[in-house]
This record gives C-alpha cells, structure tokens and sequence, in this order.
C-alpha cells in the first residue's frame, strides 16, 4: 500500500501548491479496500498501482464531501478536515483531488477510465439520494439498497472490473463480487454504527440517526413495532438522544434480535460475492470479503 500512498504524494506534489499536502497530512487513509481487492485480483503492476491511486483519490474527496455534508467533526477519531480547516478548505481540496484523479484518469486506457468516471457519476448521485432520503424517516428498504448501491458499492464495483480486465478475466463476474462486497460493507458500517463503541469508531454511537440516515437496522425495527413504538421511534429521529433513549433503542434491538437480522443480511451479501467468483479460487478475495464481515470498525 506504500507505492499507492506514494504515487498520491507524487500527483498532488505535481500541482505545486504546498496547502494540499499539508490538508493531506491530516486526512486519514483507512483501509484501502478498493486497492487491496483491485490487485487481489490483477496482481501488482504499474497500471494497476495508477489505477489504485487514482480510486483513492477518489475515495477519499467522497469522505471529505461526506464530512462537509453531515457536519462532522472527526473521521475515524480525529479531527475532520472541515473542522480542522473549515468547509471551504475541505470542499475545495474535495474538488482538487478528483480533478487531479480524472486528468490522471485521461492519461490511461479509456476502458478503465470509462468504468470508473460512471462510478463517480452514480456515487454523486448516491450522495444526493442520501441526503434526499435524510430529509424524513425512510422507511423503505429498497431506497435504501439503491442509495448504498451508488453511495458505496459502485466503487467497490469499479474497482474489482478493473482488476479483472488487467488480469484478463471475466468483468461482469468481479463486478458481481465487488458490487455485492459494497453493499455488505456498508451494511456493516451501519450496524457498527449501532453497537460499536465511541473510542473505536471515532464517533459517538448512533451518529447516523442523528444525521438523519435510517439504516437498514432502524428500517427493520420500525417495521417490527407497534404503532406507540413506531411513533416513539419517530420522534427520536435527528435528535441527540440522551441515555434513556439509547437505551430504550437498544433494548427493542436486542428484544426483536434486530442487529442479528441485519448481520445476517449483510452475510448473505458477502456470499453472494464469493459465490460470483468461487470458479477463480481466490483466497485474498475471500479472505477480504472475512475480514469486511469480521470487524468491529
């Protein structure tokens, strides 16, 4: 992952303008699960590594954005870049690193340039359908499915198709695992939402009912309450709930086995990627899809 980390410093070094790199040191890297897949699937070479820096940046302008549109004060533990730099600062470097992503995009072959630039157009979307869908207390899971569908997998997506087509193998079968990868992960980036703890996240827990996201967890209990619970449930909607509310949540959670449910969907997802590629006997790609189900952040 080095090499990938160094051919970002390399692009954005390119641009001359030392503000950029000093934002950069400040934004968290995560886990490089595009790249890891993406070369899991083609192995290492030097297209692929351009490739892999490039959907990084990518990546990583979708979190700023991210951040800017919940107003969020750290990522992953620490201070976010609009609250360390300002939402002008952290909007504009957004716009630079996937302006830089798609001129080193154009300098590629078309094919995976054309693959990932309809990613970013359907990740955009899914940014907007999230923000349309926070607007009120979503109750409809296939919404749901389509916004995380655009918001997460489709990089994911784009990602394992390239890798396939510099290892000359079949596109739609990897595009099927990583598509399926996508939604399982961020099935589980919702659960841990839930029942993960503050210190590990990097955020309070049940941020994302405060921001106003009914996750798949929220859509099935709202669905398993009565008609006072469901009302009770509303009116906790985009509050900072104090401690008595947590509770009362997790309670009903743990009462209806909601998260349970909820793994166990992501589960069948996770299957269903394995399951695409099970002809190619990839165990990095397996392994990936464990180590996604299998965390705590």
């Amino acid at each position: 992952m080095q090499a990938i980390d160094d051919l970002i410093q390399k692009f954005l070094k390119e641009l001359n303008y030392a503000p950029i790199l000093e934002m950069l040191l400040h934004v968290k890297s995560g886990k490089k699960l595009r790249s890891k897949l993406l070369l899991a699937i083609s192995g290492e070479s030097k297209e692929a590594l351009i490739i892999c820096a490039v959907i990084e940046l990518i990546h990583l302008a979708s979190l700023l954005h991210d951040d800017i549109i919940d107003e969020s004060k750290l990522r992953r533990g620490v201070k976010s870049i609009n609250s360390e730099f300002g939402t002008k600062n952290a909007l504009m470097l957004g716009d630079i690193l996937y302006s830089k992503a798609f001129y080193e995009l154009s300098q590629i072959n078309t094919q995976f340039a054309s693959i990932i630039s309809d990613a970013v157009v359907k990740l955009s979307i899914g940014e907007l359908m999230d923000v349309n869908l926070s607007q009120d207390f979503n109750t409809d899971k296939d919404k749901y499915l389509t916004m995380i569908y655009n918001k997460t997998a489709v990089l994911i997506e784009a990602s394992a198709k390239c890798g396939a087509i510099l290892a000359g193998l079949d596109e739609k079968s990897f595009g099927e695992y990583g598509k399926n990868l996508g939604l399982a992960f961020q099935m589980v980036d919702d659960i841990l939402d839930i029942k993960g703890d503050e210190k590990t996240l990097g955020k309070p827990s049940m941020a994302d009912f405060k921001e106003g996201k009914v996750t798949l967890p929220y859509i099935y209990l709202f669905e398993s309450l009565d008609q006072k619970g469901k009302n009770q449930l509303k009116t906790m909607f985009q509050k900072d709930l104090n401690e008595q509310e947590k509770i009362w949540i997790n309670t009903q959670f743990k009462e209806k086995s909601i998260l349970e449910k909820s793994i166990l969907e992501a589960k069948e997802y996770a299957k269903k990627a394995i399951d695409a590629i099970e002809e190619y006997s990839n165990q990095k790609l397996k392994d990936i899809v464990k180590a996604m189900i299998d965390r705590n952040f």
